[in-house]
């Protein structure tokens, strides 16, 4: 069992769920993450919610239908600098606000966030 197991069996499918609408409402608002984006964000919401799932230890489906997560690559695309990262990680933070977590959870799943964010800046 890795770390972040203990996060799916502490907030659950449900709440992880909920984070991913509740930071994709977050996305429509920022104008810097919107256009990073296609019209529509439930395709994205969807990715976002079983990849979550999948780190933080609940089930693989993420991997079965898209393999590897593979992000930074996955990410090469858009450029993602300092700004473009804050945007991000600003708009995960409150959606995670918007939930009931334990605050030792929700520490480790803002350490998780800030580490992925670092390693996804390309430019």
């Amino acid at each position: 069992m890795n770390e972040f197991q203990s996060i799916y069996q502490s907030i659950g499918q449900e709440n992880i769920h909920t984070l991913s609408r509740y930071f994709y409402e977050g996305v429509e608002k920022n104008p810097a993450l919107r256009a990073l984006y296609p019209e529509d964000l439930e395709a994205a919401e969807r990715r976002l919610y079983l990849f979550l799932l999948q780190v933080f230890g609940g089930p693989t489906t993420y991997s079965e239908e898209r393999g590897h997560p593979r992000l930074r690559m996955r990410h090469l695309d858009w450029t993602i600098n300092d700004k473009m990262r804050d945007h991000w990680l600003n708009t995960m933070f409150e959606a995670m606000d918007r939930l009931t977590i334990e605050q030792n959870i929700k520490e480790l799943m803002m350490g998780y966030f800030i580490k992925v964010a670092n390693h996804m800046i390309n430019k």
